[in-house]
C-alpha cells in the first residue's frame, strides 16, 4: 500500500480521535439543578429589594454571574486520564491526603474551643484570626468523618480561598477527637448532631461583628452543614453555603459504604474504622469515664463502619441501631427550609455516597438551592488535567465572591 493511504489512515484515525474527544468533553459539563420559581423574599435577602432587576433565585445568579460553571471550558470536568472512574478518583483522594505541595502550603493558627461538655473543639485558621484581617470575610469550613484541616481537598481550598486582594480569613472546624484535637469528653462526633458547629459559628459570629461569613462542608460535614442550615432557616448567618459530596440520605450512603466489594472491604472501611480505632484508643481512658456504658471490646473488633456506628453512636442518642440513626441523620428533610444561596457539588459516580441519595425534587422547588452535577469526580476526588488538580476551588471561590458583593450592595 502506499504512503498516501498510511498518510490518509492516519489523519482519518486522528480525526475520528478528536471527534471522540469533543463528543467526550461535551458529557463532562455541569449539569446545574435549581428552582425556576421567583422569589421576591430571595431578591430581597441577597440582593437588595430596591434593585428590581436582581436575579430572585439562585438558578439566575449562577446563570448569569457565576461564569466557571456556566462557561462552555471551564464548567467541564474532564477527569485526569488515568483516573477516569469514581473508583480512582477515590482511591487518589485516599492515597494523597497527606501530600504536601504548593497547592496545598499552609500553616495553621489554632484556636481551642472548650464546648459545655468540656469537650474540645480545635479550630485551625488561615492566614490568621488576627484583628488586623478583621475588614476580611470569613469562611468556615467542616471536614467529613475522620477528616481534619491537615486533608489536602481541604488545604487546598483554605490556600485558594485566602488567595488574591479579596481572600478569606479561613476557619477550619475540627471535629471532636480529629486533627491532633484531645478528647475531653466522652462524647463523639457524628453525622447527626449539629450542636458542635452551631456553637463554633455563633462563637465566630460574635467575635466578627459585620463581617461576612461562608460556610463549606465536605461529605458528612456537608451533610451537617446542610441540616443545620435547614435548622436555623432564615436565621442562617451565612451569606452563602457550599457542600462537596454531600450524602443527603444517609441511609443511601450508609447502606453503599457497607455493600459488599473488594474496596469497600480492603480500603474504604478499613481506613474509617482504623481512624474511629485510634481516637479510641487515644482517649480510652476519657470515653469509659463517659456515663454511657461503651462496649470497649466490642469496639475494638469491629471490622464496618455498621457496627462502630451500632456499638457508639445509636447508642449515645438512643437510636434502635445504626440504620435508624443513619435515617435521622439525613438532611434531605431539611434542604426545603434553606434560606440561604447554597450550592451542592456532587458527581454521578461516586461511590460512597451515591446520586441516588441525593433529593433532586427539593431543588427544584427551593428557589434558595440550587445542585451542579458532574459525571466524574468520586467521592472528594474531582481531579483533572494530566498532572491531576482539584476542579472546583476556583469555582467555588467565584460563587462565595459573587453572593457576598450581591449582599453588600
Amino acid at each position: 500500500m502506499s504512503v498516501e493511504f498510511y498518510a490518509a489512515s492516519a489523519a482519518i484515525a486522528g480525526a475520528s480521535m478528536l471527534i471522540g474527544l469533543k463528543k467526550y468533553k461535551e458529557t463532562c459539563g455541569v449539569q446545574l439543578l435549581a428552582a425556576d420559581d421567583q422569589s421576591d423574599e430571595f431578591k430581597a435577602k441577597v440582593s437588595g429589594s430596591e434593585n428590581k432587576d436582581a436575579p430572585a433565585n439562585i438558578k439566575s445568579v449562577i446563570s448569569t454571574q457565576c461564569t466557571l460553571l456556566t462557561d462552555p471550558e471551564s464548567s467541564l470536568m474532564v477527569p485526569t486520564p488515568y483516573l477516569c472512574g469514581g473508583m480512582l478518583q477515590t482511591v487518589y483522594c485516599t492515597s494523597i491526603g497527606l501530600k504536601k505541595d504548593a497547592q496545598s502550603a499552609v500553616e495553621y493558627d489554632r484556636q481551642t474551643v472548650t464546648m459545655s461538655d468540656n469537650g474540645t473543639i480545635s479550630v485551625d485558621w488561615y492566614p490568621t484570626r488576627s484583628e488586623k484581617d478583621s475588614h476580611k470575610p470569613i469562611a468556615i469550613i467542616m471536614p467529613g468523618l475522620g477528616g481534619s484541616s491537615y486533608e489536602y481537598h481541604i488545604r487546598c481550598m483554605v490556600k485558594v480561598l485566602a488567595s488574591g486582594d479579596n481572600g478569606y480569613r479561613v476557619a477550619v472546624m475540627n471535629h471532636r477527637g480529629s486533627g491532633r484535637t484531645p478528647l475531653t469528653s466522652g462524647r463523639l462526633y457524628n453525622g447527626y448532631d449539629t450542636e458542635d458547629f452551631r456553637d463554633i459559628v455563633n462563637l465566630i459570629v460574635a467575635a466578627n461583628p459585620n463581617v461576612p461569613v461562608v460556610g463549606m462542608g465536605y461529605s458528612l460535614g456537608a451533610n451537617l452543614l446542610t441540616k443545620y442550615l435547614g435548622e436555623v432557616g432564615s436565621d442562617s448567618p451565612f451569606s452563602a453555603a457550599i457542600a462537596i459530596c454531600c450524602p443527603f440520605d444517609t441511609e443511601v450512603a450508609g447502606r453503599s459504604l457497607d455493600a459488599k466489594g473488594f474496596l469497600n472491604d480492603n480500603l474504604f472501611q478499613p481506613n474509617l474504622v482504623a481512624t474511629i480505632k485510634r481516637v479510641i484508643k487515644r482517649n480510652l481512658e476519657v470515653i469509659k469515664a463517659s456515663p454511657i456504658n461503651y462496649d470497649i471490646d466490642a469496639i475494638m473488633k469491629a471490622k464496618r463502619m455498621s457496627e462502630l456506628d451500632n456499638l457508639i453512636t445509636a447508642r449515645t442518642y438512643g437510636h434502635k441501631n445504626c440504620w435508624a440513626y443513619y435515617k435521622a441523620a439525613s438532611s434531605t428533610p431539611y434542604v426545603d427550609n434553606i434560606k440561604t444561596p447554597y450550592l451542592a457539588i456532587n458527581s454521578l459516580d461516586d461511590p460512597i455516597t451515591p446520586y441516588k441519595g441525593i433529593p433532586m425534587e427539593r431543588f427544584r422547588s427551593n428557589p434558595y438551592v440550587a445542585l451542579a452535577l458532574v459525571k466524574h469526580g468520586g467521592h472528594l476526588g474531582f481531579f483533572s488535567g494530566m498532572d491531576p488538580r482539584i476542579w472546583y476551588l476556583a469555582h467555588a471561590k467565584q460563587f462565595f465572591d459573587v453572593l457576598i458583593n450581591n449582599s453588600s450592595n
